[in-house]
């Protein structure tokens, strides 16, 4: 991947989170809460047990995150998985402190 559509990523997952805003609860609201946190996989995930509200957002904004990475895969001809595993890693760094975050071990970890 160049390091130009490691920017075009960036800028999108930037711009995922901003789709959230539709919901009562937002994206920022429901990760500060501990209901959602990032994965290294580059979707969301459930970090406690999450209201239906939360969960709705979460399958809303993976829905449009998958859209996108195939998407990124497809004009640049690579393979989903690393768009998704970069966006990932993107995401967990950028995981705000109190947000929580999925290691590789599959244990959820607050941001310090």
């Amino acid at each position: 991947m160049t390091i130009q559509n490691f920017f075009k990523l960036a800028i999108i997952c930037i711009s995922l989170s901003f789709s959230a805003l539709t919901f009562a609860l937002s994206l920022d609201d429901a990760k500060s809460q501990g209901l959602l946190g990032e994965q290294p996989d580059g979707f969301l995930g459930v970090v406690s047990t999450a209201t239906s509200e939360a969960t709705s957002l979460k399958d809303n904004i993976n829905q449009q995150r998958q859209a996108l990475y195939q998407d990124i895969a497809k004009k640049n001809g690579t393979e989903v998985s690393a768009v998704q595993q970069l966006a990932g890693k993107k995401a967990i760094e950028k995981a705000a402190k109190g947000e929580y975050v999925k290691l590789p071990s599959g244990q959820w970890k607050k941001v310090e």
